[in-house]
């Protein structure tokens, strides 16, 4: 995944976010509807949520120093769990308390013609945006289906935006739904019950998503580059075993550690020279492969 697509889609949906939480905000106020305030506010954490995951990808380009020699990539990591506590909180519980309160407390919809208009104004941008998303997340998808790409990806900013623009959309229906129902029985409940299942779905895919990056934050392999990697090196005459082999993710770098048994009358020279070339071979086919760390031994 190349840093421009990611900035690139993390920008669409900031510019989609920002319009659609005013119209939301400015709609709720006036119509009193709980599902669009619980939208409003859900659109405002996602617009902060997309200034965070820009700050973390500046960060995680910063050089490396001697005190952090592998660099910043992980910290990427860092800025999309914050991302996720705050979708968890700011979007998801006070919904379901925005929603709590107005079924209570009912209060009056008005205008909901107005509030129909907005929500599908508000569809429109998220659909744009999500288109962006996908569109960025395209190629390193291939072949894979959304949800494997989702299990498997490095690019957690990525993973947060395309998340947040899914639930975005599903919320929508909700609101339109419940906001229907209430238009149709006159019964305020349907439209804080949808407030309450809008915070619900923010809940559910933040800890989706938390538990992702989590993943990434303790070290996830690459399993792919793994694979490649350890039938590329079975397949050289000069192996004889592979007793060890990591590829752990780093950002949208990977790092790869091996042990290998190699054939025991090389002399030292040849042997150094195997594994140079081999690691060039690792490089040119995985882009991704910054650090390669080649052990030679007979036991794991």
């Amino acid at each position: 995944m190349s840093h421009s697509s990611s900035i690139t889609a993390i920008l669409y949906a900031l510019a989609a976010n920002l319009g659609i939480t005013v119209a939301k905000a400015a709609a709720a106020f006036w119509t009193g509807s709980g599902s669009l305030l619980a939208e409003a506010i859900h659109s405002l954490a996602d617009s902060g949520n997309q200034i965070l995951l820009l700050i973390g990808m500046r960060r995680s380009k910063k050089q490396a120093t001697q005190l952090h020699p592998m660099g910043y990539e992980r910290e990427a990591y860092i800025w999309s769990m914050m991302v996720a506590i705050t979708l968890f909180s700011v979007g998801g519980v006070f919904s379901v308390y925005e929603g709590w309160l107005r079924y209570t407390d009912p209060h009056e919809v008005e205008n909901a013609g107005v509030a129909f208009l907005i929500l599908l104004i508000a569809v429109a941008l998220e659909s744009f945006s999500l288109k962006g998303a996908l569109a960025a997340l395209e190629e390193e998808k291939g072949e894979r289906t959304l949800w494997q790409w989702f299990q498997e990806t490095s690019s957690s900013e990525l993973m947060v935006v395309t998340g947040e623009d899914i639930a975005a959309l599903a919320g929508l229906v909700i609101a339109m739904v419940m906001l229907g129902l209430t238009m149709m029985t006159g019964n305020t409940a349907f439209d804080a019950i949808g407030s309450m299942l809008i915070g619900l779905l923010l809940i559910a895919v933040a800890a989706i998503v938390g538990r992702e990056v989590h993943s990434l934050i303790l070290g996830e392999s690459a399993e792919g580059i793994r694979d490649n990697v350890k039938q590329y090196l079975e397949s050289q005459p000069c192996v004889r075993q592979v007793l060890n082999l990591w590829a752990i993710n780093h950002g949208n770098s990977v790092m790869v550690t091996i042990k290998a048994e190699l054939t025991p009358d090389m002399a030292v020279i040849d042997a150094v020279d195997e594994i140079n070339a081999m690691e060039r071979r690792i490089k040119e086919a995985h882009p991704r492969v910054k650090w390669i760390f080649f052990e030679i031994d007979n036991a794991d």
